[in-house]
């Protein structure tokens, strides 16, 4: 049993890098006397300032795929070199990483490999000989594989922290023309699966785990042309759904060329207004037909908030004493912390102003 080749390292974890859904959060893994623990900020993470974690060993298994996904460095006709790791060689290289203090868990994902069933058989088996063999405790993050059969996600997720199916572009149409090996449904069913499993681990109060963290996914920001809109109304919905944890926005690079493909990237603006947007979706009640203009995308002036406020002139000046925390939240410049503590000191004694809009340009 050998560590992983430094050539296949390099390969391996440069085909990992465009998959940003990695950040680890909510998971109760505690450490059962073996290494490493998930538990609370028992996986120690820092991010970069676009929030992308970094302390996690980000690998693909294999980068040798059988799918042929045109925005992919790893597409089946792409012009690269190609590896493919043991479950042993992961294993190995997870553990000896986390001795030396590089990482506290891991994210794993794979090309899809001679198949999806054998693609999502060897994650199952790295993740498994992680827990069961090698007794390692820290946070996993594992990328399940479309199309593979239902056991094997259904195991996989009892030796995983968090799950994701990436579904990339925003709608079937897209999916066809530049993932045709992908489809809706064997993106979308696996995630309804793990949450119904998942759901029903918790009210019968099973032992052991089963996605602590919960899910994610990822979409891809301009690599086709659905409009700031129609992304938000797809994450609203996947939130209500599959009860995702986050939905993770990637702006479009042209890692590979492609006639189907723009040439330029989409840039980071619109990425950031997504996150925004996101951010008022999960925390600030906002619906996502609210937050939208009516040319269907968000403006690149005014951060949503601002721009719904500007939309809205009718609703302001706010009355601080009366205003319900509803209301205060939507005020620009007033935060989650900031509402809850007017609505606080309102309940001792009469504030003394208003809270008018506060709108400022990035």
């Amino acid at each position: 049993m050998g560590m992983i080749s430094e050539e296949k390292l390099k390969i391996l974890t440069e085909s990992a890098k465009y998959d940003v859904s990695c950040s680890s959060s909510g998971s109760g893994r505690k450490n059962a006397g073996g290494i490493g623990n998930g538990y609370v900020a028992g996986c120690c993470h820092s991010f970069t300032p676009d929030g992308r974690c970094i302390s996690l060993l980000k690998i693909l298994l294999s980068n040798d795929c059988i799918f042929n996904c045109r925005y992919c460095m790893s597409r089946a006709d792409s012009d690269v070199e190609r590896a493919t790791a043991t479950p042993e060689e992961i294993c190995e290289l997870t553990i000896d990483f986390y001795k030396r203090n590089y990482i506290e868990g891991l994210f794993l994902s794979s090309a899809v490999v001679r198949s999806p069933n054998h693609a999502m058989e060897q994650l199952l088996l790295t993740v498994k000989k992680l827990r069961t063999e090698y007794n390692f405790h820290g946070y996993i993050h594992l990328k399940g594989i479309p199309h593979a059969d239902e056991r094997l996600v259904h195991e996989a997720a009892r030796y995983a922290d968090r799950m994701s199916y990436n579904i990339e572009l925003p709608t079937e149409r897209s999916l066809k023309l530049l993932a045709p090996q992908k489809s809706k449904e064997s993106l979308l069913a696996p995630m309804k699966q793990l949450q119904r499993e998942r759901r029903i681990f918790r009210e019968e109060k099973r032992k052991g785990h089963f996605l602590p963290a919960g899910q994610t996914t990822q979409l891809i920001v301009g690599a086709s042309p659905e409009r700031d809109g129609q992304i938000l109304r797809l994450t609203q919905s996947l939130y209500r759904q599959t009860g995702l944890k986050r939905v993770y926005f990637s702006s479009y690079v042209p890692v590979v060329h492609d006639a189907l493909l723009p040439d330029t990237p989409a840039g980071a603006l619109r990425e950031h207004r997504l996150y925004q947007a996101d951010w008022l979706l999960r925390f600030y009640g906002f619906d996502a037909e609210e937050i939208v203009g009516e040319d269907g995308d968000l403006s690149p002036d005014f951060d949503p908030k601002c721009a719904w406020a500007l939309r809205n002139m009718h609703l302001f000046p706010v009355e601080v004493n009366r205003a319900p925390l509803e209301m205060l939240l939507r005020v620009p410049g007033i935060g989650a912390r900031s509402a809850y503590k007017i609505m606080e000191a309102r309940r001792y004694a009469r504030l003394g102003s208003k809270i008018s809009k506060k709108c400022a340009s990035p």
